[in-house]
């Protein structure tokens, strides 16, 4: 039984999340503000996080932010007011996973909720290798060596993207899909460069690299050159 993290300071919002994600048999806890969230989830309690961008005390941003500086790697689904295209941005910077926007349906956050908590189960079994570094999605890790690499957490989703799908070619628009979601209206050049920020990490000549290639007018492929699975 999956446990959830509702931060919601509104009471009637929290406490018809809390009927509905009971009824669909989650256990639930209810923080009502940022600081009270930032104790609850630093905890490591949760399989799941349902986070208010609007909180007293700290905010949803602070909140996300903070947890993922004390290493919860639990999936955040933030709620976002709606249109606010920023918001949603700012929140997958700082590592959350998925977003709602408000006025959402019961039956959108719930879909949200089970693809997370799935993506989580998934990603708990799985280390990719290639050259002389490993990706360990149960603890949202990049290292070579045994040392840690410090990535972002829009760099460490747009490895995971590729990773999970090396030899393909990958669009522009599908990374967008994958990594930012179906909703932000950004522009495929925010792919180009989130991927030259990488290969600075992961090539040994980012300038010609050996992993991450563009296919002129395509996209981008991983190559599978190297990577092992397990």
């Amino acid at each position: 039984m999956a446990r959830i993290l509702i931060v919601e300071d509104e009471p009637s919002i929290a406490m018809a999340l809390e009927d509905d994600l009971r009824r669909e048999g989650y256990q639930v806890e209810l923080a009502t503000d940022g600081e009270e969230a930032c104790r609850a989830g630093a905890a490591g309690r949760f399989d799941l996080i349902v986070l208010d961008v609007m909180l007293p005390k700290k905010d949803g941003f602070e909140v996300c932010r903070h947890l993922r500086l004390e290493g919860i790697t639990a999936p955040i689904l933030m709620l976002t007011a709606r249109g606010q295209e920023s918001e949603k941005v700012i929140g997958l910077e700082l590592g959350a996973d998925d977003y709602v926007t408000k006025p959402y349906g019961p039956r959108e956050l719930r879909a949200r909720i089970k693809a997370l908590l799935r993506r989580a189960g998934d990603d708990r079994r799985t280390v990719y290798h290639f050259g002389e570094f490993e990706l360990d999605t149960a603890r949202c890790q990049l290292r070579r060596g045994g040392t840690v690499v410090d990535l972002k957490p829009l760099e460490y989703r747009l490895l995971s993207a590729f990773l999970k799908k090396q030899g393909r070619v990958l669009t522009r628009q599908q990374l967008l899909d994958e990594v930012w979601g179906r909703d932000v209206s950004i522009t495929e050049r925010v792919v180009d460069n989130q991927v030259t920020n990488l290969r600075k990490k992961i090539e040994a000549d980012p300038d010609r690299p050996r992993h991450l290639v563009s296919l002129r007018g395509l996209g981008y492929r991983f190559d599978p050159e190297g990577v092992t699975e397990r």
